[in-house]
């Protein structure tokens, strides 16, 4: 079987289970997926109204440094524990028939996509509404979206490989997940830590897709060579490992359902 049929194969199970895995996260709610654009809306409008006018920064564009290093993080952790879950929470389907097992990560990660984009738009309303010019520079936006979209998918197939056989995985995801958000200078700027301490911050890829896009968005510059060699060597290491991981064990998965 060439690899377009097997492509056109599988597609109308792809295409459901994302429809399916973007829709359940609002299943039974009055608004439904309205929500995915009403929530992050009033989360950055407390944001805004947070940290401009209760606590004050001497820094320009505070409240869209805090919305970028949310919106970022908020992405990463969404996009892995729904990969972390798409193993386990479709072995019915698994057991009964034969597809590939990546789908089900794809397919999660596709769905937390989706409600990415619409959260995106939510907050270009809001650097437009802080005066932050639009130009041709922040079309490269979608390069560490892109690198950070493989990066989840390689998390996610280490997470969904590990949850299989070790159910604490989830409770342990958790409280490193609470740990990486306070060293990915969410809430607070590096600067005020000694330079030998600011290499926790470099190591960290996720901190450097959050500054990777406040530097585009806040500052108005293009990364250097560097960091875009970091976002994408970050992407492709996860995703490598990851694969390898998933498909040493994905044989295994059946008998611990």
């Amino acid at each position: 079987m060439t690899f377009k049929n097997k492509i056109g194969q599988y597609r109308f199970l792809f295409e459901e289970l994302t429809k399916r895995d973007f829709k359940k996260k609002y299943k039974r709610t009055f608004l439904g997926v309205f929500w995915s654009v009403l929530s992050p809306f009033m989360n950055f409008l407390i944001y805004l109204f947070v940290f401009t006018y209760l606590f004050q920064r001497n820094m320009e564009h505070f409240a869209i440094y805090i919305m970028t290093g949310s919106l970022m993080y908020s992405f990463f952790t969404t996009s892995t524990n729904a990969g972390m879950f798409s193993m386990f929470s479709n072995s019915g389907v698994m057991s009964k028939i034969r597809v590939p097992k990546t789908i089900f990560l794809l397919s999660s990660n596709v769905a937390c996509i989706f409600n990415f984009l619409l959260t995106l738009v939510v907050y270009f309303i809001f650097v437009a509404l802080d005066g932050l010019p639009f130009g041709p520079h922040m079309l490269l936006i979608i390069y560490p979206l892109v690198c950070m979209t493989i990066f989840n998918i390689g998390i996610g197939y280490i997470l969904s490989s590990m949850f299989v056989f070790f159910r604490d995985t989830q409770y342990l995801y958790g409280i490193f997940t609470q740990l990486l958000m306070f060293v990915s200078a969410i809430f607070y700027t590096v600067d005020r830590f000694p330079s030998d301490l600011q290499i926790i911050f470099a190591v960290n890829p996720i901190y450097r897709y959050i500054t990777y896009v406040r530097q585009i968005v806040i500052d108005g510059t293009i990364p250097d060579l560097s960091s875009h060699l970091v976002c994408f060597g970050a992407a492709a290491i996860a995703l490598a490992l990851g694969y390898l991981i998933h498909k040493k064990t994905e044989q295994k998965f059946v008998y611990y359902f």
